[in-house]
């Protein structure tokens, strides 16, 4: 629990600060780790005296120039000494969770920058504070304000920037950002840096569970209103020409421009027509033209921000290089964009021809309804397909409004986007919902709606599972195999005559797909034609890693699995054990390390696997059968049997010294994409692997560990004690891992997605009466359906014929369909 740093500015208004600082000894937090600062902004003597009397352990510092509340904020910071710091505003006072409710957000979630409390009335009756908005020109407003709070509990949710009356940040955050602009004084300062915090990468959370009470407004009374209008036309210049990317800046900059002239003009009352300039009247030849204040604060607001253009240039030079979002992720966080501010009919008139002249509405119009299915088990231990679909949601819902779902186990929530079990009779109502399908797997073959769709449909197809039967479906017979290497391969060929997008793994992947794709009549001339590339029909989207490092939470390996001590060296196999995979050969080799490196542990991370329509794997057996005969089972090589929870994962892979992949020399090797490697990459995990895929490759040319070949022994050994036992080698490989890894992010990894459904489109050789008349659908590419009571004896004769009573109770309770597509992790 670290300690927080209450800010509190005070302008000639102490006794409204030290009842504000004395509530703070009725809040849920130690006082051991409360740090109250006050800023006293040029308020006189008698202030700080009666505040330093009222609250000596306060710390009171001066400052002899009104530095307004952006200005006294950053004072205020940096004389803090807290981890955290928490903004209020004099008239406020916090309620008892104010802190308790708010820090946890901070301290799970590191990509959190802010959270925004509630801000209630004094009485708390009515809401001065609960969500924010956002207009395109740069006007920010609250939303709600005047209303009843609304009755049972509220979510947290991200929202574009929370009120700096009722704030807490990280400090080391709040300093990277750069605080709050010195050049606001006030008024925006706080929706400048809501916006700054999610332009570089972070969130700001709303935690309706921190509540703080507002009084009144004396700030505001108190530099009078024309002073308050000339700080708010000029605040919103510079927050939207700071903040904006390149691309949208050109389009709404003149436009607030011209809209801050004008709401000057409205609101000041004048008439500009009454001096005719347009048809010729010469106002010199008449009395002089009085202008009200009003209309003077907009003009000089503009005046200050073309004077102030420079620093502002480099202000916004810094920010748009540090970039992390674009608009588009950004932009759905304004809550009413296109609103105007003023009722009055000549504002409203000119508002919308602007609007209209440089086409402001274009850039928030983009909203998709996207659902992204899965058949994998959506839970805490989560196999990839689920990581890769939850990841799929999580980057779309930045921009779109997305449902994830699954046919699976599901008991994951999320605050971003619904997460929810379905059946058919749902996903026939969530076809009809979506604008955009991405999905993965079986789930078109088991539910025709898909297949049958006139919806937008993106593919999934970064695992070529028909290479992997022919591997795993060893285990049920040869009939049954051959039927389920053509169920698997018909499966696939159903979906890549409906796509319209497809998602890959890698550059030899997608040269594999296409080949299939041209056989099936996809790579044609409307395809061609539309993009010789033929990106548009498929990219390369790999699995990715998290944008954020990794980050312990609690020791879980070394001196906590039975048999691995805290100074043993530990060899992390890092997901589960597949029928293509070779951890034979990697336990022949531990036993030879373990003669130079006894302190050598072989730890398979999971073996159990999450979803329960997978069974353990014949080469998951073997491994533990081979482990015992050597005599390595418990002692140096360990079988974690509970699949780790994703969101634990990092505990494993940080206390590791090596991430290890070997398999078998066969055809699935070569396109393969083993995603437990990225978790290596994330974690900056030396890693030894088997050659033959293309990420071999990648560790190959970067120096990211050691290639060897498939089902050798000796070399295999030999490259896991090297790394063991050179820590200098390790520490260049780790440096060279720390380069690479950015380039697999899941941020970049998902960016062909991401680009297409910014501007989704359907196949154009699918939408072509005569492409799509052309490609059909052949009949070797139907897939078989299930042959009934009958098709099911036929099958337990096959089971007796191949392997007596015994293989038949073995493949019972999975069923052919329940073997095709076991998950990769």
């Amino acid at each position: 629990m670290g300690t927080v740093s209450v800010i509190v500015v005070n302008y000639r208004g102490a006794e409204d600060t030290i009842a504000c600082l004395k509530a703070f000894a009725g809040i849920d937090w130690p006082a051991d780790k409360l740090e109250l600062v006050v800023v006293d902004n040029a308020s006189g003597g008698s202030d700080v005296k009666q505040i330093k009397q009222a609250v000596p352990h306060a710390r009171v510092i001066e400052s002899k120039k009104n530095l307004g509340f952006a200005g006294g904020c950053n004072l205020g910071v940096e004389k803090a000494s807290g981890e955290y710091v928490a903004f209020i505003n004099n008239d406020a006072r916090p309620d008892r969770a104010f802190l308790s409710a708010a820090i946890p957000e901070l301290e799970a979630n590191l990509d959190v920058g802010a959270v925004a409390t509630k801000v209630l009335d004094w009485e708390g009756k009515t809401i001065d504070f609960v969500a924010a908005g956002m207009s395109w020109y740069g006007q920010a407003f609250k939303l709600g304000v005047g209303e009843a709070p609304g009755e049972g509990p509220e979510s947290r949710r991200d929202i574009l920037f929370g009120t700096g009356s009722s704030l807490i940040l990280r400090k080391d955050v709040f300093e990277k950002v750069g605080g709050f602009d010195d050049d606001y004084f006030m008024f925006f300062e706080d929706v400048d840096l809501g916006w700054r915090l999610w332009v570089l990468g972070y969130r700001v959370r709303y935690v309706p569970q921190s509540i703080s009470y507002h009084r009144h407004h004396a700030s505001m009374s108190s530099i009078g209103s024309w002073r308050e209008k000339y700080l708010l036309e000029r605040n919103a210049l510079y927050t939207i020409y700071k903040n904006y990317g390149e691309e949208n800046l050109s389009r709404f900059l003149p436009g607030a421009i011209a809209l801050a002239i004008r709401r000057g003009v409205v609101l000041g009352g004048d008439d500009p027509t009454a001096l005719d300039l347009a048809h010729g009247h010469d106002p010199s030849e008449g009395p002089t033209a009085e202008v009200s204040r009003t209309v003077l604060a907009s003009t000089y607001a503009v005046d200050e921000f073309v004077r102030n253009l420079p620093a502002m240039r480099a202000k916004r030079d810094v920010l748009q290089a540090a970039r992390r979002r674009t608009d588009s992720e950004i932009v759905r966080l304004f809550g009413e964009p296109m609103r105007p501010n003023i009722p009055n009919a000549g504002f409203v008139d000119a508002y919308q021809a602007v609007v209209d002249a440089f086409d402001v509405a274009t850039p928030f119009g983009g909203r998709r309804r996207i659902l992204v299915a899965t058949g994998d088990t959506v839970s805490k231990r989560m196999a990839g397909p689920a990581i890769r679909a939850w990841q799929i949601a999580s980057a779309l819902s930045k921009e779109h409004d997305v449902q994830l779902v699954t046919t699976g186990t599901c008991d994951l929530t999320s605050a971003d986007f619904p997460i929810k079990h379905v059946n058919g009779r749902d996903l026939v109502q969530l076809e009809k919902w979506a604008d955009v399908i991405v999905f993965q797997g079986f789930l078109m073959h088991e539910h025709p709606v898909l297949k049958n769709s006139d919806k937008i449909v993106v593919v999934d197809i970064y695992d070529p599972f028909h290479l992997e039967q022919l591997e795993q479906a060893r285990d049920l017979g040869e009939k049954a195999r051959r039927e389920v290497v053509r169920s698997s391969t018909a499966v696939l060929n159903e979906q890549i005559l409906r796509g319209d997008f497809f998602m890959c793994a890698a550059e030899k992947q997608r040269d594999f797909w296409l080949g299939q794709m041209a056989a099936l009549g996809r790579v044609n001339p409307a395809v061609y034609d539309e993009d010789e590339t033929l990106n548009s029909l498929i990219s390369i989207v790999p699995f990715g890693v998290g944008d954020e490092p990794p980050v312990a939470t609690r020791p879980m390996v070394k001196g906590v699995i039975p048999g691995i001590g805290k100074d043993d060296k530990v060899i992390l196999w890092g997901g589960g054990i597949y029928n293509w995979f070779d951890p034979l050969t990697l336990i022949r080799a531990i036993d030879v390390v373990k003669e130079t490196v006894p302190e050598v542990r072989l730890l398979f991370m999971g073996v159990k696997h999450p979803n329960p329509a997978v069974p353990e794997m014949r080469m998951a057996v073997q491994a533990k059968d081979l482990a015992r005969e050597l005599g390595l089972l418990g002692t140096h090589v360990i079988f974690n049997h509970e699949w780790v929870a994703y969101e634990e994962r990092q505990n494993f892979l940080l206390e590791s010294d090596i991430g290890v992949s070997t398999h078998l020399d066969h055809v699935e090797t070569a396109f393969s994409f083993r995603t437990r490697i990225l978790d290596y990459l994330w974690a900056s995990l030396p890693i030894v692997c088997t050659d033959g895929d293309s990420l071999a490759a990648l560790v190959s040319s970067r120096n990211l560990g050691r290639v060897v070949p498939a089902g050798d022994v000796d070399a295999l050994a030999e490259s896991l004690t090297e790394v063991l036992t050179k820590p200098e080698l390790a520490a260049e490989i780790r440096a060279n891992i720390e380069d690479v890894a950015p380039e697999y992010r899941w941020s970049e990894a998902l960016r062909p997605l991401v680009e297409f459904c910014r501007n989704p489109r359907r196949a154009p050789d699918l939408v072509d009466p005569e492409s799509a008349k052309a490609l059909g659908t052949p009949v070797s590419v139907v897939p078989p359906r299930w042959g009934g009571l009958r098709g099911d004896a036929a099958l337990v004769r096959e089971y007796l014929q191949d392997g007596g009573v015994v293989n038949v109770v073995s493949k019972a309770g999975g069923r052919v369909k329940r073997l095709v597509l076991p998950p990769r992790a």
